[in-house]
């Protein structure tokens, strides 16, 4: 059953949500949910994952009370929603919001290890983003009008993949941080695809989508992933905001560029 909580109690978990999933008792919950809190988490049953409980998170500015767009935040291989909201998002978004940036929330989910997108298995973490959690955020008093992508490696592949998909009219911007990409599929890491024809039914090179949406793509110049991402970001028709700085593909590196990346969404999101 989905909890409400505020966030010392948030830190324990996160997840997703299926609009269909949500009781009459956990409406009640949200209605009388104290309004300064910044965290509310919940599970739900997924059936693009297969049947199993997947938990959610949203972050709001404290004293957040209106309706707000949100970013769907796309966690890495082994992490977890938790994993993104305990990585800084929260302190992240009050405090961008005190010095003046447009509010907005931040959404977490756990999606597993199956790169967001439709596998063998039948398992489809994209799917359950797209056509579950999304769907879901307008009972939760978000804006799902338009959303924004942000993620970090397998999380940063997932948001360019998910972001070009749902479309230039419905995602508002797409940060990719530190993204899981390779130049092939035998390049690419044990599990991430099924094969060839699974790399090339997913691949994010070329898709026509991320040449008109706003995009910021981050990556360490240390990082194993960064000479695929120059390639990446030579193919664009236009250059995306981010860059290259010092660092590798590690959470001190993601830590850094968070406060930058949550200004530059801020008034694209809500636009």
């Amino acid at each position: 059953m989905p909890d409400i909580t505020r966030r010392s109690v948030l830190r324990l978990g996160a997840g997703a949500v299926g609009a269909a999933a949500l009781s009459a008792s956990v409406r009640n919950s949200l209605a009388s949910a104290d309004p300064a809190a910044t965290m509310v988490t919940g599970t739900f049953i997924s059936a693009a994952r297969g049947g199993i409980p997947t938990r959610w998170a949203i972050a709001r500015p404290p004293g957040q009370t209106a309706p707000l767009r949100a970013v769907i935040a796309l966690h890495g291989k082994g992490s977890s929603a938790a994993a993104v909201m305990a990585g800084g998002v929260e302190g992240g978004l009050a405090q961008a919001v005190a010095a003046g940036s447009p509010p907005f929330a931040v959404v977490a989910v756990d999606g597993g290890g199956s790169y967001w997108h439709r596998r063998a298995s039948g398992e489809d973490a994209g799917a359950m983003v797209t056509d579950e959690l999304i769907p879901m955020l307008a009972e939760q008093g978000l804006d799902t009008s338009r959303v924004g992508f942000l993620g970090w490696s397998m999380g940063g592949y997932g948001a360019l993949l998910l972001g070009a998909r749902l479309g230039p009219a419905r995602t508002a911007a797409i940060c990719a941080v530190s993204p899981a990409l390779w130049l092939s599929a035998g390049a690419a890491a044990p599990g991430a695809f099924d094969g060839a024809e699974d790399f090339a039914a997913n691949s994010v090179w070329g898709l026509p989508a991320l040449g008109s949406i706003p995009l910021r793509i981050d990556c360490g110049t240390s990082d194993p992933f960064a000479a695929a991402t120059k390639e990446f970001i030579a193919q664009l028709p236009t250059p995306p905001a981010g860059g290259f700085s010092p660092g590798g593909h590690d959470a001190g590196y993601w830590r850094a560029q968070l406060p930058g990346e949550i200004a530059w969404m801020a008034p694209l999101l809500t636009a």
